[in-house]
């Protein structure tokens, strides 16, 4: 231990999702199996992930490169995919190693099932996010989708619309958006299809997070999730510090004799975590 005596301990809530256990446990057999992999964008939120799983022989593609792709396994990773892949891997004699959550997978055939009855879609999601453009692919690309309220002041609506959510968005920021449509005056279905395993740790952070003086919330920065739980965890306590690696971490974020909790998003490896307790056990 370093001259600081640093009191750290892991919240063992954290870590990763089972949708996110699932398609590492997929990819980590075939690489062992084939030694190399393709995967349709990165395998999980987290560079410091990606990185381990490349040196292994993990082969991070794109769209564009799926679709000159003949021949070779390749894996979707949890955030599902649009209908567009699985025809492109069709035609290209490509096998799917579908590693879809299978909470997405029954989001995705609640979306296509309201699709087909001609109802109004909206989405409350990230744009770009890998897992909302797979749902809105299963409306053709017809679906709205909105990261905050306010970018349907001026979007002309029917009457009566259907409302879903990304997975892993705040649930309480879903009933806000779900409440102030209803002021609105629209005749809303909304369907709350945030995943329990993400929204049962926005309930327990917050014991977590008053128990320290301080807080490393350990994410890669592309985690939507992350962000998420990092806000729940600075709003519960003020000192609470974001990093993706150790590389991040310094001795004056500390004080002598502080006790550090240490929590992270559902795409946060553990092995990482326990790397930045060492760190700052060291200090």
């Amino acid at each position: 231990m370093g001259d600081y005596q640093l009191q750290v301990t892991i919240d063992q809530d954290s870590g990763f999702c089972f949708g996110v256990v699932y398609a590492i446990d997929m990819a980590e057999e075939i690489l062992e199996e084939d030694g190399y992999l393709y995967c349709l964008g990165d395998i999980v939120h987290n560079d410091e992930e990606v990185e381990r799983l490349k040196a292994r022989g993990l082969r991070i593609i794109e769209h564009t490169q799926l679709k000159n792709l003949h021949n070779e396994k390749v894996l979707i990773r949890a955030h599902g995919e649009a209908p567009d892949t699985y025809r492109t891997a069709l035609e290209n004699n490509i096998t799917l190693i579908d590693a879809s959550c299978p909470v997405v997978l029954k989001l995705q055939n609640r979306i296509k099932t309201s699709y087909d009855s001609n109802e109004k879609i909206l989405i409350f999601g990230k744009h770009g996010h890998a897992e909302v453009v797979g749902l809105q692919g299963q409306t053709n690309d017809e679906a709205i989708v909105f990261q905050d309220i306010a970018e349907l002041d001026n979007v002309e609506l029917p009457h009566n619309i259907t409302l879903y959510s990304q997975t892993t968005k705040s649930m309480d920021k879903f009933y806000s958006v779900k409440d102030e449509l209803i002021a609105r005056g629209y005749a809303l279905k909304a369907n709350d299809t945030i995943c329990r395993q993400v929204s049962n740790r926005d309930k327990d952070l917050p014991k977590f997070a008053t128990r320290f003086d301080k807080i490393v919330f350990v994410s890669g920065k592309k985690s939507s999730n992350g962000k998420v739980l990092f806000e729940v965890c600075r709003k519960h306590n003020p000192n609470t510090y974001f990093i993706s690696s150790t590389d991040e971490l310094e001795q004056n974020m500390f004080a002598p004799n502080d006790t550090v909790g240490i929590a992270g998003a559902t795409s946060t490896p553990m092995w990482l975590m326990q790397k930045v307790k060492a760190a700052i056990e060291s200090f």
